[in-house]
């Protein structure tokens, strides 16, 4: 018995919104573990930067917070889409 074979047996037996239940859980998660490495990376090379030029840590900051948002957001977005999948159906 095939990969395929195995998952068209399941895909059948099971209801199909269940697997739009966790496409959708999966897609969160997916969502929140992206932004977190994100964040991480735009930290860690804001105090890269910041420790080889002290003088422009200032607007280096502002601008580290302004993409930070930026993911945060996009984040969010792709979560509220998982909820309503998982809510409107």
């Amino acid at each position: 018995m095939t990969l395929l074979n195995i998952f068209s047996t399941i895909i059948t037996q099971a209801e199909v919104s269940t697997w739009g239940y966790l496409g959708a859980g999966i897609g969160a998660g997916l969502a929140a573990i992206g932004a977190g490495i994100g964040i991480g990376q735009i930290g860690g090379s804001a105090l890269e930067s910041m420790a080889r030029q002290p003088e422009i840590s200032g607007d280096l900051r502002s601008n580290m917070i302004v993409a930070a948002a930026l993911v945060e957001g996009a984040a969010f977005f792709a979560i509220v889409v998982c909820l309503l999948i998982i809510l409107l159906k």
